[in-house]
């Protein structure tokens, strides 16, 4: 095929049907000689016009054409010049409406500029639907969010008035709504409908994947195991058939245990314990009242076994798949998971494998479990195990949760993907499948800078990010710290490392409230890697070090790096826009307290103090800080003490009350240490 395309200059006054191949409020008027100047939407780019179909008459009226010939390559690197417009979606009906609002923030940090911009959507619990700012997606709780709603966001009359809207205003659309109408089909089938590039699996396929019941008849169908599970239909529960159903997985009738779940809710919206037949009818019927679902499955309750989960991802181009399954994780967040390797290379192979068997696109997430011996499932399929080894699936995620510090991150942290680059990628992948993105993937290899713990090269400042310690707060300042870090590393001439305030092994929990030398010099901060940040508690990430340093651990781990590494450059090396791998995996390195303060000095690093409470914001460690001479963030050690002591900010404050500054008098009163 030649590398040329017809291009066309319109001049329109009136608009075409909605069927017709040209929307004329989409088209600029211009007159250009050499190149068709649009308003760039997904229908009119470079080549689209090539399949213009007749008109009817009238339908357009006062129009010319002229018709001239243009440079393909040239298009293309036009086109590539503008940023391609993402349209993420948000909220839902489903009890994760609050996961999906994390999990968009995080998504709009990390694809934001960089040739990409972003517009944000909600749908509400209602399936009313809104446009709003990016600003209001850093609302703090749901409650919030929707407090704001109505004054803030622009209404859409209905769903297909927003589909409508989105045909024109974005080149694609990105779902983050987890549960029902995110997950099951639904918002898939409205963007079909409407023709809109969108990235994730299609309609059907998540209707399938989703239904807990109807996913475990696929995994069957395609030889896979599954937890042997009943199906509750309604409220009329036919009492003898599910008592059948306990005698023939060898469970007891009146004290079996098994988990009652909705067929189409989240991993875990609804989702409770039951013992025996009666309590299970009741427990069914419980949620098919409540109106969660309208069809709940029983299934067998797996003991003594390890639970897993495994992202996968598709780094194939257009119609070729190519999925690969990133390092997975063991629940208790163990990446990789303490199993077998070969148990861990099976993991990978079975995903992959269940992954096109379902007809999945882009990214997945697949839980299950691994089964030991001792495990109770093994007993009541016996046979099954035999031919399908000692992996089980059960919950196939089509939208995995993508808040800052989710295992989906982890994982792809784990074998050299930022947040930005995981994201990109999928992004990536997901316009490869659509012709008039093309454009996109032509030659554009953009990340953000500055989101990688390789050496940036150039004039850079250091910081190093201070959080943790062993307040009641240290928890708060792990989410502080990470949010830091995370927006900090974006600026180029910043080179940010995140460090972990600790006390000791001995004493990794105490509290020092006298703060002498000795306790200070217990004290231990540690430097840490990209995926060690990736935790909920200092408790995790202090874990996470400590099984990142220990030998045997680290060179399994490398190994199946590696491997990872291998399986996705295999698809990736061809692609034109991938960049690389921005982050890598490295050691985390313990200092003691003072080690570390000498070491931020010989570094010439501003220290960020994000450590709450305690000795990061009652002068002790200003103080440390000064004696060496680091610059750091916040007030000096007096103006710290002060306002740390309730009592002593009240009396430093109290002579201002003649300049209307007042403050509650107070008395401070010591009490006995009881034994």
């Amino acid at each position: 095929m030649s590398s040329t395309a017809i291009s066309i200059s319109l001049s329109m006054s009136s608009r075409t049907r909605r069927g017709g191949e040209v929307d004329v409020d989409r088209v600029l008027v211009t007159a250009s000689p050499t190149t068709l100047k649009l308003n760039q939407t997904r229908r009119e780019v470079a080549g689209r016009i090539l399949g213009m179909k007749k008109r009817s008459p009238g339908t357009v009226a006062n129009t010319k054409a002229e018709v001239v010939v243009v440079d393909e390559k040239e298009t293309k690197q036009k086109m590539s010049s503008r940023n391609l417009r993402v349209g993420l979606i948000c909220g839902g009906p489903s009890g994760e409406r609050g996961i999906s609002l994390n999990s968009v923030r995080s998504v709009l940090d990390h694809i934001q500029g960089n040739g990409i911009s972003v517009s944000c959507y909600y749908i509400d619990p209602d399936l009313n639907a809104y446009a709003i700012s990016p600003a209001q997606v850093y609302s703090n709780t749901p409650a919030d969010f929707d407090f704001k709603l109505e004054s803030l966001a622009q209404g859409f009359g209905s769903l297909s008035e927003m589909a409508e809207h989105l045909a024109s205003a974005v080149d694609i659309v990105f779902p983050v709504i987890h549960g029902r109408f995110g997950e099951d089909g639904g918002i898939q089938e409205l963007l079909e409908s409407h023709k809109i590039p969108f990235v994730g699996t299609g309609s059907h396929e998540c209707s399938r994947a989703f239904d807990k019941y109807e996913a475990s008849l696929a995994l069957k169908e395609h030889g896979f195991m599954s937890v042997p599970n009943y199906l509750v239909q309604g409220t009329e529960i036919d009492e003898s058939e599910i008592a059948l159903w306990f005698t023939d997985n060898q469970l007891d009738p009146e004290v079996g245990k098994v988990v009652v779940k909705p067929a189409n809710s989240g991993s875990s919206i609804g989702v409770t314990v039951a013992f025996g037949v009666k309590d299970s009818i009741k427990k069914a019927t419980e949620l098919i009242l409540e109106g969660i679902d309208d069809r709940v499955v029983v299934e067998v309750f797996i003991e003594n076994a390890y639970e897993f989960t495994a992202i996968v991802l598709d780094v194939g181009s257009g119609s070729d798949c190519h999925p690969v399954v990133l390092l997975p994780s063991e629940v208790t967040y163990h990446t990789p998971p303490r199993f077998p390797i070969d148990v861990i290379k099976r993991i990978r192979e079975e995903a992959s494998i269940l992954f096109r068997k379902l007809s999945l696109r882009d990214f997945a997430r697949f839980d299950g479990w691994y089964l030991t011996p001792t495990s109770n499932l093994a007993s009541s399929a016996s046979e099954m195990l035999k031919r399908s080894g000692d992996i089980i699936f059960t919950d196939i995620n089509l939208i995995s949760g993508m808040e800052q510090t989710s295992l989906f991150f982890q994982q792809a942290s784990k074998v050299g993907f930022s947040h930005s680059n995981i994201l990109r990628t999928i992004i990536h992948r997901a316009s490869s499948r659509y012709p008039q993105l093309s454009w996109y993937n032509y030659e554009f290899s953009q990340l953000l800078r500055g989101s990688t713990t390789l050496e940036i090269s150039g004039d850079v400042q250091k910081v190093f990010v201070l959080f943790g310690g062993d307040t009641s707060e240290r928890q708060v300042s792990v989410i502080s710290g990470t949010n830091i870090w995370m927006n900090l590393q974006r600026f180029g001439y910043l080179k940010v490392t995140p460090c972990l305030l600790s006390s000791s092994l001995s004493n990794s929990m105490s509290t020092f409230p006298d703060k002498t030398e000795s306790d200070l010099d217990n004290r231990e901060v540690w430097l840490l890697p990209y995926s060690a940040v990736l935790r909920h508690t200092v408790e995790e990430v202090l874990a996470a070090c400590l099984e990142a340093i220990e030998p045997d651990r680290a060179r399994f781990t490398y190994l199946l790096q590696q491997q990872v590494k291998e399986d996705l450059m295999d698809s990736l090396k061809n692609q034109s826009w991938f960049a690389g791998f921005d982050i890598t995996d490295e050691v985390p390195v313990r200092f003691s307290l003072k080690d570390w303060i000498k070491f931020a000095k010989e570094s010439k690093a501003t220290v960020f103090l994000s450590a709450h409470g305690g000795i990061g914001e009652d002068g002790t460690m200003q103080a440390l800080l000064e004696d060496e001479g680091v610059p750091y963030t916040g007030s000096g050690v007096h103006a710290s003490r002060i306002c740390m002591d309730k009592a002593m900010a009240s009396k430093a404050l109290s002579h201002l009350s003649e300049f209307g500054v007042h403050t509650i008098s107070n008395e401070v009163k010591r009490t006995e240490r009881c034994c």
